[in-house]
């Protein structure tokens, strides 16, 4: 079945059967590998796309129901002034270990800055559960959006 998707500001016609998680579309058909695998479950967080703006797991987003939405992954956060202070935050503080669930951190961050641009450690924490991280650098994490949020309001 062909889809057009757009997919980080540029439009594609991939082909994929009815039921495809959109992760695969994006790493097998698209080449772009900063969107990690992780569970398969939506439980972990690594797989984490915007979809019209809004933080999902591409591992349970089947690409027919992607279809003339805007799909926004990790490659293009440099591009936006939410992301490109998150990974400001990041690389200052240090908060990766090693990195593997970094992307679908990175992605939920800029979810919550977008809806909260000054979130309190509680929010942070609601907001972020549900995205594990191996290495346990959740102080780290927080800590960077907050970091992030003092960017932003710089």
């Amino acid at each position: 079945m062909a889809i057009t998707l757009k997919l980080n500001g540029t439009t594609h016609e991939v082909e994929a059967d009815p039921g495809t998680p959109l992760l695969w579309v994006i790493r097998d058909e698209l080449k772009l590998t900063g969107t990690k695998f992780g569970c398969g479950v939506a439980s972990c967080g690594a797989c984490t796309v915007h979809l019209d703006g809004e933080p999902v797991r591409s591992c349970q987003t089947y690409i027919e129901d992607v279809e003339g939405s805007e799909i926004t992954t990790i490659e293009q956060m440099e591009e936006d002034p939410i992301g490109k202070a998150v990974q400001q935050a990041w690389a200052e503080l240090d908060v990766v270990q090693c990195g593997y669930c970094q992307s679908g951190q990175i992605m939920s961050a800029v979810g919550l800055l977008r809806e909260n641009a000054k979130p309190s450690a509680a929010e942070i924490d609601e907001y972020m559960y549900g995205n594990a991280c191996r290495c346990a650098t959740y102080q780290r994490i927080r800590a960077g959006i907050q970091r992030a949020a003092e960017i932003m309001e710089a």
